[in-house]
């Protein structure tokens, strides 16, 4: 016999056996033929892995929208995917916004309250960026990976495998139909071999489905891990964007509600006489950011003379003209003749500029 003579052979008993399978399926569905129920322990075990391909993929598909909501990046990401080749690095959107805040608040002037304010966002915003690059990292691996595989994994090989479990019944069952329709002697005897090699088939596919079926507890506690990761970098990023901003709001709540505006107009507050500490009295704007107003500082500016100062907050000085503060030193402050009300000028041995009075307290 030659190999396209074997070739031949072979189509025409694949054709055959796809053949009988199929009149033995819609034969079934008709109610016309029998069929061999699966035992109730290999029916749940393959519900339970139905069940679990299927909300695993939901789960999937869902982090994957909540770790990068734009639609494109998700398709771009998914062909340098199978392409085996690494996405190119993009800006995200707190970086994009942090980074305008800064250019914004460099143009307007980091010596007005705006323009600090606007650059300290700025900055926190792309630290919230990187955080939120890191989670989106730290999650592909520890818990998008794991689930991916599965589902491209394990579960592409239960379905084969009850695939075939399902040609063998259908073989099984049609085997079963042509002994019952058998009449002669020789044709019952060739069906009653038939039966027998069709029953151990099917019988032996059936104990290698149920014990890859059996494997999918173990999956279970696999992504039960993965989901603890998944928690716990979540857990971090939240943490660090709630300290992040805690700090933001510290350093806004120090700025002072009257300040140098972009055309140089000057605000000048109403002075309180019931304090010698210069932005202790609080105000609460509707953002719900703590502002202060400065106090009387007449017996300052009247005597010419000096006097101690506690730094409240950290400053960064805008420019040469300026002294850069640090929380909690103490400072001599004097007034200048002509000098804006909303500054004094500091000095700290050698180094001498103009401070915030909102960044001071005033020492007796």
């Amino acid at each position: 016999m030659n190999i396209m003579d074997f070739n031949v052979k072979k189509l025409a008993a694949d054709a055959g056996t796809f053949l009988s399978r199929a009149v033995q399926f819609t034969e079934e569905k008709l109610g016309q033929a029998e069929k061999t129920e699966l035992d109730a322990h290999l029916e749940n075990l393959l519900s339970k892995a139905e069940c679990t391909k299927i909300w695993t993929e939901k789960i999937m598909k869902q982090t994957e929208v909540l770790l990068q909501p734009n639609p494109n990046a998700r398709i771009e990401e998914f062909v340098y995917e199978k392409l085996d080749r690494k996405a190119p690095s993009r800006v995200n959107n707190p970086e994009l916004l942090g980074q305008y805040m800064i250019d914004a608040g460099t143009e307007f002037g980091p010596g007005t309250a705006y323009g600090n304010a606007l650059i300290k966002c700025g900055e926190t915003q792309k630290r919230i960026g990187t955080a939120d690059r890191e989670l989106i990292q730290t999650s592909a691996l520890n818990f998008l990976t794991p689930l991916r595989n599965f589902i491209e994994g394990d579960y592409k090989t239960i379905a084969k495998e009850r695939k075939l479990l399902q040609n063998k019944r259908l073989d099984l069952d049609a085997a079963k139909t042509r002994l019952k329709k058998a009449k002669a002697a020789e044709a019952r005897a060739s069906s009653e071999q038939e039966l027998r090699i069709t029953q151990s088939e099917f019988d032996r596919q059936a104990e290698i489905t149920r014990l890859l079926l059996e494997g999918i507890s173990s999956t279970h506690a696999h992504h039960l891990r993965c989901l603890n990761d998944f928690v716990e970098a979540q857990m971090t990023y939240y943490a660090q964007c709630y300290q992040y901003m805690l700090d933001l709001q510290k350093q806004l709540g120090s700025f002072p509600s009257n300040y140098h505006c972009n055309n140089n107009q000057t605000s000048t507050p109403a002075p309180s006489a019931s304090s010698n500490v210069i932005g202790s009295s609080a105000l609460t704007s509707t953002s719900g950011l703590v502002m202060t107003s400065p106090s009387n500082l007449t017996d300052l500016k009247e005597c010419g003379g000096s006097r101690k100062a506690r730094v409240l907050y950290d400053y960064d000085a805008a420019n040469s003209s300026e002294l850069s503060l640090l929380a909690d030193e103490v400072i001599t402050v004097f007034s200048v003749v002509g000098m804006d009300s909303d500054w004094l000028m500091g000095e700290r041995g050698n180094q001498k500029g103009r401070v915030p009075i909102t960044y001071l307290e005033l020492l007796n």
